[in-house]
């Protein structure tokens, strides 16, 4: 074994056959009986085979690999979707490669640098906070990839996209707000390069407007939505002095963090103020009081993002049409938004 690492050439040695008969056997192929798949199989585990799938992919033109690139793998709703794309992509013989950019546009950047290194047969990816230049996204579709975006895209590329209908979550769960007698609503919001908290904001506007409340800018704050920010976020407005009687949050990690500072400064929650986040983080449900939040579909969005890719992947370039898939979200209503009986 050069290197040691163990080649298609080693196990067929050991086991006295081709290694065209040992690739077709690692590739299911049906001309090749179960028992000497399983021969192969068997050699393959005892000599740690590691298929190469650069070789692979620069032999038949497909790796059978897809780059999937996501802010962050440890938020729920990220994972769910993964979940969701790897069900439709194993289901199909394919794997998963899982990058992480972390918002930070350099490392979005790198990252898919890399996967298209590896070959990968395509890539489907949601756009970091940061990202402002799309070039590298660009150079994705000028290699003829397939490139399919969820959740946080963007509009300056003609690729399929699925998202949820971010404008509808907002909207209901702000309108839902104003229902319980709400009318000084904080918004917490982040960056409006990205489509989600442009609509959702747009959605939580449009709610005020309808009921004849006027949209105060002073109630509008914007940062980077995690659980600091939101305890940054809430301190700030309450040493501002400026009244207010609930918080719709884009995000369950910014509201929880206000809901740990509202506490501390001795509000009752939900008659003092009221709280709305956006995500259906498993830890609303385990809260006090537990979290009125929306959620987003997320494994629905995965296997529906990993669908349209697979459309993709099956016709050729120049007959490829982007379309647009919107899900809607729910409103998930529980104790921290709604009077006591």
């Amino acid at each position: 074994m050069k290197n040691g690492k163990a080649t298609i050439h080693d196990i067929a040695e050991q086991l006295k056959v081709t290694a065209s008969t040992v690739s077709r056997a690692l590739n299911d192929n049906p001309r090749i009986s179960d028992a000497t798949k399983k021969r192969v199989l068997k050699a393959a585990k005892q000599l740690n085979y590691q298929p190469n799938h650069i070789a692979s992919a620069l032999r038949s033109g497909k790796s059978r690999l897809i780059g999937v690139v996501v802010p962050t793998a440890n938020r729920n709703f990220f994972s769910s979707v993964i979940r969701g794309i790897e069900e439709i992509a194993n289901s199909l013989n394919y794997k998963v490669i899982i990058s992480q950019s972390y918002d930070d546009f350099e490392k979005e950047v790198q990252t898919v640098e890399a996967l298209l290194n590896a070959r990968v047969d395509g890539i489907i990816a949601s756009v970091g906070k940061t990202t402002e230049n799309i070039d590298h996204f660009k150079k994705i579709l000028r290699k003829g990839i397939p490139l399919v975006l969820f959740d946080r895209v963007t509009n300056e590329l003609d690729v399929s996209q699925v998202v949820i209908d971010d404008y509808y979550g907002a909207f209901q769960a702000t309108e839902h707000l104003i229902s319980e007698g709400c009318t000084r609503i904080v918004h917490f919001s982040s960056s409006q390069n990205i489509n989600i908290y442009k609509e959702r904001k747009r959605g939580y506007e449009d709610a005020l407007l309808k009921h004849g409340i006027s949209v105060d800018p002073n109630l509008i704050v914007f940062s980077k939505l995690q659980l600091e920010d939101g305890r940054r976020c809430m301190q700030e407005i309450i040493d501002s002095k400026i009244t207010f009687d609930a918080v719709f949050s884009s995000s369950d990690y910014s509201v929880m963090g206000a809901m740990q500072v509202l506490k501390e400064n001795g509000y009752k929650l939900p008659e003092d103020v009221k709280l709305v986040g956006f995500g259906d983080e498993p830890f609303t449900s385990f809260t006090e009081p537990t979290l009125t939040t929306v959620n987003q579909k997320s494994i629905p969005m995965g296997k529906i993002t990993a669908e349209t890719f697979f459309e993709i992947l099956n016709t050729t370039e120049a007959t490829r049409v982007s379309k647009k898939t919107i899900l809607k979200p729910e409103l998930i209503i529980r104790k921290s938004s709604i009077n006591n009986s």
